[in-house]
């Protein structure tokens, strides 16, 4: 698969994980508060479900760029790992260092910066995917970091630890809120 074709996807990737993402916001509320959703689906306006609907769109696109040309890609997991990983970090960071640094919240801020940080994990996804030399022992690095997030953000909503990140700050509750 030649760099144009691969730059494509992660480009185009970025409106799908935008979009869904968008959509998993709510979606749970739209299933009528299913708990099967609650995976996928952002539960509270708590940082940790903004990450969460990062991630799934994220990996639901990894899904569908591997049976489509990740086989033959060098170093897909590893690139799959680092921008999974890169959309939390990104959301986490820049959200609280605003609203540290100016005592504000703000919607607006919230999209760009979730805009930002899939833009961000996608081109480093291509920039790692288009590497010439391919590396084994990285490619292992990323399967273990996808695994990690899927743990995490497969079961953190459900058991969320009693810690600011997962503050709910509408309901001052933690994880799936009555």
């Amino acid at each position: 698969m030649n760099n144009k074709k691969i730059l494509g996807w992660e480009m185009f990737g970025i409106l799908f994980i935008f979009l869904l993402g968008a959509f998993f916001h709510f979606i749970y509320e739209i299933s009528g508060f299913l708990k099967p959703i609650a995976l996928i689906g952002a539960v509270n306006e708590s940082v940790w479900e903004h990450l969460k609907i990062g991630f799934w769109p994220a990996f639901i696109w990894a899904i569908i760029e591997f049976f489509t040309f990740g086989k033959r890609a060098k170093n897909f997991f590893i690139a799959k790992g680092i921008s999974f990983t890169l959309i939390g970090l990104l959301i986490t960071g820049l959200f609280y260092a605003y609203t540290i640094l100016t005592g504000l919240e703000s919607l607006a801020i919230d999209i760009s910066i979730f805009f930002v940080a899939i833009v961000a994990a996608q081109i480093i996804s291509y920039r790692i995917m288009i590497i010439k030399r391919y590396h084994r022992v990285l490619n292992v690095i990323g399967v273990i970091l996808i695994l990690a997030n899927l743990v995490v953000f497969s079961l953190l909503s459900y058991f969320p630890p009693k810690c600011p990140i997962f503050l709910d700050p509408v309901s001052g509750g933690y994880g799936i809120v009555k």
